[in-house]
């Protein structure tokens, strides 16, 4: 559980089930499941790849992981990798053999996002982004043989939006990645800079989400109207509130506001899949996907990012 991470785990799917929503009208209850299951299979390999991967830098940065502890060994970490990789493809060539060249494309991606780019700043989190566009095209892919140009830009809301939040998440992680060689862009910049850029990341992606009804040929509906809306009012006052902590930033102060996000971009994908599943299918995957993310923060998420013998009082209140 703690290698799966299901505060972050549960929002992957639902962008691949956006993807295949708005790819047409006519929906395969089958191929939407796939369009969830397969990106999610692949989200927790790329974690179980990142876990391999980083157990030099968790091992002093963040001891208390699983690998570092012990408690996994690494060369099962890369098997569960590798295997939940085959599943994927194995089952993607089953249902669309069109879309076994993005299972693959999304594994080099993944496995080089792992061992190069992450330690490199900026670049690290644009392709950490990508990962994320690809899970929408997949979903897209999983209801059609082809992809449009207008859904490759409506799958750059995700590239833009988990670009962002990917950098939120470096800003918790200064020191470690700083002593253990990763040159993350707060690593190289400062934590000021990486603000900034998160800013125009979020205003990037936002006035991109807004466009969407302009650029994909289908009426938007209520639901989707009001879950962007929420989904943007939280990611500007996430910005809002990085910017007035600015280099006093706290990782304890960081850690919450990934949190947070971690929220908001469950409900910017339900937003997309109402648009194309319906608003009674995007209510039935949002309720449990922010229920089961609210709770296995609560649980798992300030032990698994932080020595629990490190914790401040104010973590543990979070």
């Amino acid at each position: 559980m703690e290698t799966w991470r299901p505060y972050t785990s549960c929002y992957v799917g639902l962008v691949g089930l956006a993807g295949a929503g708005l790819a047409t009208q006519q929906h395969d209850t089958v191929r939407l499941l796939a369009a969830w299951a397969i990106p999610t299979a692949g989200w927790l390999a790329g974690l179980y790849g990142g876990d391999y991967f980083d157990r030099d830098l968790d091992a002093i940065a963040k001891p208390q992981r699983p690998i570092p502890s012990g408690r996994m060994p690494a060369k099962l970490a890369l098997g569960c990798m590798i295997g939940l990789i085959a599943v994927g493809a194995v089952v993607t060539l089953a249902l669309n053999w069109h879309a076994v060249a993005l299972v693959a494309a999304a594994a080099v991606l993944g496995v080089s996002y792992n061992t190069y780019f992450k330690a490199r700043g900026i670049s690290g989190n644009i392709v950490r982004g990508m990962l994320t566009s690809f899970a929408f095209l997949f979903g897209v892919l999983m209801i059609g043989d082809h992809v449009t140009i207008r859904l490759v830009v409506a799958s750059a809301v995700f590239w833009l939006h988990d670009a962002a939040s990917n950098l939120v998440g470096t800003l918790r992680d200064v020191e470690g990645d700083a002593a253990g060689g990763y040159h993350t862009l707060p690593v190289l910049h400062g934590i000021g800079l990486a603000i900034r850029v998160v800013a125009v990341l979020v205003l990037a992606w936002t006035a991109l989400a807004v466009s969407l009804p302009a650029i994909v040929p289908r009426a938007p509906d209520a639901l989707f109207v009001l879950m962007l809306a929420v989904a943007i009012a939280v990611s500007i006052t996430v910005v809002m509130l990085l910017a007035w902590q600015g280099e006093r930033l706290a990782r304890e102060f960081a850690l919450a506001m990934h949190e947070v996000i971690c929220v908001e971009r469950v409900v910017l994908a339900a937003s997309l899949v109402a648009w194309g599943c319906g608003e009674g299918a995007a209510l039935a995957v949002t309720v449990p996907a922010v229920a089961i993310t609210l709770s296995a923060q609560r649980v798992l998420r300030s032990k698994h990012e932080f020595d629990p013998a490190a914790l401040s009082p104010n973590l543990a209140n979070l």
